[in-house]
């Protein structure tokens, strides 16, 4: 098998003990994805779930004058799909693909034989990583939100800009500013603007729908606190499942306000 058929590069999928993998390994199917293909929309019924390799998925909800806002990006980290698992058929939110390249899908029938499995080493394991994944991605969505609410523009793109960076190979991303726009749900000016200041900066390069990080740590040092939260929790769910005890402790996530010691202080819980 090819590094480029390898459905262990998704990490989820990684994750999973070697009886796991064998048998969903054999039923998956591997797709190509290209920048703009909607995989589901709101309220349809769910056909696959998506394991993504090299491409980039976004989670995007529409209101009702149309404009557009995202609230989570999917990318080697997980998959789409989860709603499955938790008992719906389908999700109030469009999934599009904003990086190209490729992932291994499962159809919904056999997602949902392997997932009602009871006993055995399988079902365990399965079910295990799926509900801590479901965890990180309600973190992730939950600190999206709060992102959005409290950081500016330019924080919020070097966020958005580090997270497609881990999903991905390289260091060159091709979408134009009106896609991140209408992705974070702001005016395209505001990303301008951002982009100018970054490029001034001399972190990134822009050009003709084509953006360069030529300089990862002064992102970083531009993003908010956020990009750092989202990650942890996947790192943390990755870490349980190299190591699963049912008695780990669970770990306190930082928020947008600081530590939970200091929310108790300045809100004079306990």
């Amino acid at each position: 098998m090819s590094e480029m058929d390898n459905p262990r590069q998704n990490q989820l999928l990684a994750m999973l003990p070697e009886p796991n993998y064998a048998y969903v390994s054999s039923l998956l199917e591997r797709v190509e994805m290209c920048c703009g293909d909607v995989l589901c929309e709101p309220d349809e019924a769910l056909r696959y779930v998506y394991f993504p390799v090299t491409g980039v998925i976004a989670k995007l909800y529409f209101t009702e004058n149309g404009a557009s806002s995202e609230l989570a990006l999917i990318g080697n980290e997980g998959m789409l799909g989860i709603s499955l698992f938790m008992g719906g058929e389908s999700m109030p939110h469009q999934a599009l693909v904003v990086m190209p390249g490729y992932a291994y899908r499962l159809r919904r029938s056999l997602f949902e034989e392997e997932i009602e499995r009871i006993g055995g080493q399988r079902s365990g394991a399965l079910h295990g990583m799926l509900l801590r994944y479901t965890q990180a991605l309600i973190t992730h969505m939950t600190q999206i939100a709060a992102c959005n609410r409290h950081h500016s523009i330019e924080q919020q793109f070097s966020r958005w800009l580090l997270m497609i960076l881990d999903r991905q190979s390289g260091s060159e991303i091709a979408i134009t500013q009106q896609s991140i726009a209408s992705l974070l749900g702001v005016r395209r000016e505001g990303i301008t603007e951002a982009a100018g200041k970054l490029q001034q900066a001399g972190v990134i390069r822009y050009c003709r729908g084509h953006i360069s990080v030529l300089e990862r740590t002064g992102l970083e040092a531009q993003s908010c606190e956020c990009y750092q939260v989202i990650k942890n929790e996947f790192a943390r769910l990755r870490a349980i499942n190299a190591n699963p005890s049912p008695l780990s402790r669970p770990l306190v996530a930082i928020t947008t306000y600081g530590r939970a010691k200091d929310l108790r202080k300045r809100y004079a819980f306990g």
